[in-house]
């Protein structure tokens, strides 16, 4: 019976990968990838050659059971993303999923994950807070937001550039005027960048200044 440990990998600078991360990609026997480009210009770096697999958002399902026979004939097998910690608002909790219905030993190491630096340096209070990912980008969105709206815990949103100005619209629109919004972009990338104030003055700042790369949106809870 195989193994299949999750390996986060840098979301920014290469230095944030940890040496266990770097001993366990030395020493397994498959790579599953989110895109197979990216992991080997990493393993490239780093020196290490390893069989990589494609398992992505575009095939998880047809993936599923040629991945848990992959994973049963080897040794230990590592599922990474392209950046940040696997399963964390991408398919990878699919196979989890499915390891954990076959019997088969998983494990996690700790690593980069975008929300956490974003939500320590944002202010809010971090005792407490829920993570949403990506919001429906259509059919239930302003259903999630006026859900949302009456948290008391800080709330966690991952954003697209493209999509960053209308969000903030809609967290104007359904959460006040007044409500304190944190945007952190490009997180451990030279180009970091961290705004804070209303989600109307960060709608100006944005539309002013282009958003580029990864963000992550926090919003203060309702008090």
């Amino acid at each position: 019976m195989g193994k299949l440990c999750f390996v986060p990998t840098p979301i920014g600078n290469l230095e944030d990968i940890t040496i266990r991360a770097i001993n366990v990609l030395k020493t397994c026997d498959l790579i599953f990838a989110e895109d197979t480009r990216v992991t080997h210009r990493l393993l490239s770096h780093f020196e290490i050659s390893k069989p990589i697999l494609p398992f992505h958002a575009h095939n998880e399902h047809k993936s599923l059971e040629m991945a848990i026979q992959k994973i049963q004939a080897n040794a230990l097998t590592v599922l990474v993303s392209d950046a940040g910690t696997p399963g964390i608002s991408d398919p990878g909790f699919l196979l989890a999923r499915a390891c954990v219905a076959a019997g088969i030993d998983l494990e996690c190491l700790p690593g980069p994950t975008a929300f956490v630096p974003a939500l320590v340096v944002s202010g809010f209070p971090t005792d407490k807070f829920v993570f949403e990912g990506f919001l429906p980008h259509k059919k239930g969105r302003q259903t999630r937001l006026k859900l949302l709206a009456q948290e008391e815990r800080t709330i966690i949103l991952y954003e697209s550039p493209h999509r960053l100005l209308k969000c903030l619209e809609q967290i104007q629109e359904f959460f006040g005027a007044e409500r304190n919004v944190s945007v952190s972009r490009e997180i451990s990338k030279f180009y970091e960048e961290h705004q804070r104030g209303t989600a109307s003055e960060l709608k100006t700042y944005y539309t002013q200044k282009p958003p580029k790369g990864e963000i992550v949106i926090i919003i203060e809870g309702l008090s």
